[in-house]
């Protein structure tokens, strides 16, 4: 009732627009509901999450964050951990050890590896030193025909440490002594019943690359087996897999580098370069001559290829003196040097002989830190943690 006429007031507008509010805002909720569902799975290239794709490469026609369900989520920390300075800059890094048979623990069904972890010190002048502070062991019970933790490489992705074995293929996410699987990755276009083996990793946007060694699988004296080791897995932050042809890439590479058609490249270690917009490649070992599994040990090189966004317009230039027991096995940008700077790992397998060596330069070739040894095992992986 009206307090001053006295006349009856109809309610019935009142909860009208009561209604009309809670209507509107049900309509907010579910179309803020729908922005935030991810997208239909995406893929640079026709089929290629099958494996069903032709033999070029890939040419991206998208962002490699367009690739990820959840790209807005990524975590771009890196490093991990901020650089100390005292005489410098001194960052906190990780290496990742390969010890083949011996991973396996007597007749258990327990596998482990090791990370090491020390401290880099860029120094006022320039040069870079380096040390081994600390070993961690790693322990897996997964494996593949009783083989396991056979650790090609270390990285940093989307915050988190992730390692990956060259037996089965699996992702390994590493915290603390422990080896937590995270995905699998299929040898070859992603439909054989083998694991990956798995040599490289390298992120570009917000994608996992992981490569092979790039060359054909062959017999121990170089007959042909199959193209596995020339496929690419591209991997999301959500776990996602893409499997993409790198045949030509890995060709064109041999071109590059005056390899013929008898001879191959062998691969371990790349990177993405997002200051320099390029790919950044340090081979193992090559050679013109058919590959023999024992002359092999004596093919290591000095070569340093780059390619542009396509993985075109090839270049090959010679980092330092050649020594043909050591070759690349893994190497990273320096922090806060817009990717002017390597620190890269070499090993050597050498009749019986397995040692680990570390050096870094600048892409113009120059020597900051002289080749040093700094273990007696295999050390693939090296990361800035």
């Amino acid at each position: 009732m009206s307090e001053t006429s006295g006349e009856t007031v109809p309610m019935l507008p009142v909860r009208l627009s009561y209604r009309a509010l809670y209507l509107f805002l049900f309509a907010c909720a579910l179309c803020i509901i729908f922005l935030l569902l991810p997208g239909r799975r995406l893929s640079c290239c026709p089929n290629e999450t099958s494996g069903q794709t032709s033999g070029r490469a890939p040419v991206f026609h998208m962002s490699d964050n367009d690739l990820s369900q959840n790209s807005f989520m990524y975590n771009g920390t890196y490093p991990l951990t901020a650089p100390q300075t005292a005489a410098g800059l001194e960052y906190r890094v990780g290496l990742v050890e390969d010890p083949d048979e011996s991973s396996r623990k007597g007749e258990s069904f327990k596998w482990s590896s090791n990370l090491k972890t020390g401290g880099l010190v860029v120094h006022r002048d320039g040069s870079i030193g380096f040390k081994i502070e600390n070993t961690i062991e790693l322990t897996s019970y997964l494996s593949e025909k009783g083989r396991g933790a056979e650790l090609s490489e270390l990285i940093v992705f989307n915050g988190r440490l992730y390692t990956v074995d060259d037996r089965s293929g699996i992702i390994f996410e590493v915290r603390g002594g422990q080896l937590v699987p995270w995905v699998i990755l299929e040898d070859g276009p992603g439909t054989v019943g083998k694991g990956f083996k798995a040599e490289w990793m390298a992120v570009k946007g917000h994608m996992l690359y992981v490569g092979g060694l790039g060359k054909v699988w062959t017999t121990q004296t170089g007959e042909y087996v199959n193209d596995h080791p020339q496929w690419v897995k591209v991997v999301s932050p959500e776990g996602v897999v893409h499997h993409q042809p790198w045949s030509r890439v890995y060709n064109d590479m041999k071109l590059s580098a005056g390899i013929g058609t008898q001879g191959y490249i062998i691969h371990e270690s790349a990177a993405w370069s997002p200051a320099n917009r390029k790919w950044y490649f340090l081979p193992r070992r090559a050679s013109n001559e058919r590959y023999n599994d024992v002359a092999d040990e004596h093919r290591a090189t000095n070569l340093m290829i780059t390619a542009d966004e396509n993985l075109s317009n090839m270049e090959t230039t010679h980092i330092g003196p050649l020594n043909n027991v050591h070759g690349f096995s893994s190497f990273k940008f320096l922090p806060g040097s817009r990717d002017s700077v390597i620190v890269a790992l070499k090993s050597e397998e050498n009749r019986g002989t397995i040692a680990t060596y570390i050096t870094a330069f600048d892409l113009s070739g120059k020597t900051l830190m002289a080749e040093q040894k700094i273990a007696d095992v295999k050390l693939e992986g090296i990361e800035f943690i």
